[in-house]
């Protein structure tokens, strides 16, 4: 039994009549006479009494009708679904965020997103880069965006961001009127860190033990913005991106470039290579990848 035997056996009992339902499926009746008689030989019973050119459904025929509408009935709603999804009307995408890219400038991609799939519901969770990763690698999670490097064995990627860590210190600060400042003059001053589930933690870590010291830190955060009050408060010294010290207050703190060596921030969106995505989780990255992050 298939979706036809269903369709042809209610068009026949829709309309009392072989030759009706034939002209109405454009087949011959002929065909629908077989089809029907096909289905009642698989079922073992017969659905329709045949009093020449007059049909009745047989209390097996009434049964087999309330519930092959059913079955097309879910049927069409299921064709209905996929087409929907297909052509992305409908859908769900799990996204991992690290916070300092959820509050920073993703709500923007976000509603542009959703001024153009309106029915595409999303799951936004934050979290650092490391955890991003692993929840996308034990399939929690669809799509994340990340701090690069990541796993290439294991993951699709694409860069949306390429900047630079920025040093950010308070205005009292013997180096706040600096235009730049090597990375080994930092060697005595007390850090302001972010949480090791950063990537950025152990990036600062390992440029600074490259030049020969261990940072000194005083605090970790999971938050920029408590970073930069922490700084404000003249408690320490910070290292930001460079996108999020455009949005920090200039009488409150000093940004200056780090160098010898710069200490790279390459944002990146990224996905499983062994695992299906979504037609909605497809359109979030052909989204992310068209967009102008030079702008945002």
């Amino acid at each position: 039994m298939d979706m036809r035997h269903l369709t042809y056996f209610l068009e026949v009992a829709r309309l009392k009549s072989f030759t009706k339902a034939a002209q109405a499926l454009y087949i011959s009746q002929p065909t629908i006479s077989k089809m029907i008689k096909n289905l009642e030989e698989e079922l073992g019973i017969e659905l329709f009494y045949r009093r020449g050119r007059q049909i009745e459904l047989t209390d097996a025929g009434q049964s087999m009708y309330v519930q092959a509408q059913k079955i097309t009935k879910s049927f069409q709603n299921l064709t209905s679904e996929l087409n929907d999804l297909m052509n992305v009307e409908k859908g769900h995408v799990r996204i991992g965020l690290p916070p300092m890219i959820g509050s920073g400038f993703f709500p923007k991609v976000v509603g542009d997103f959703r001024d153009k799939y309106p029915n595409v519901t999303f799951q936004l969770v934050e979290n650092g880069s490391i955890k991003v990763q692993e929840e996308i690698e034990e399939g929690s999670l669809d799509i994340g965006v990340v701090v690069l490097p990541t796993k290439e064995e294991i993951f699709h990627s694409f860069t949306i961001v390429k900047e630079n860590l920025m040093l950010v210190v308070h205005p009292s600060h013997r180096y706040a009127d600096r235009d730049e400042v090597e990375l080994q003059e930092l060697r005595e001053e007390p850090f302001i860190f972010f949480s090791e589930d950063f990537v950025l933690h152990e990036r600062i870590t390992s440029a600074c033990l490259k030049m020969g010291f261990q940072p000194n830190v005083i605090y970790e955060s999971s938050q920029w913005d408590f970073i930069s009050e922490m700084v404000s408060a003249n408690l320490g010294i910070g290292m930001l991106p460079e996108r999020i010290c455009r949005d920090l207050d200039a009488d409150r703190v000093k940004i200056i470039p780090v160098v010898n060596p710069s200490i790279p921030w390459h944002i990146a969106v990224i996905w499983r290579k062994d695992r299906y995505l979504s037609f909605a989780a497809r359109a979030w990255i052909d989204h992310t990848k068209s967009y102008q992050w030079s702008t945002n």
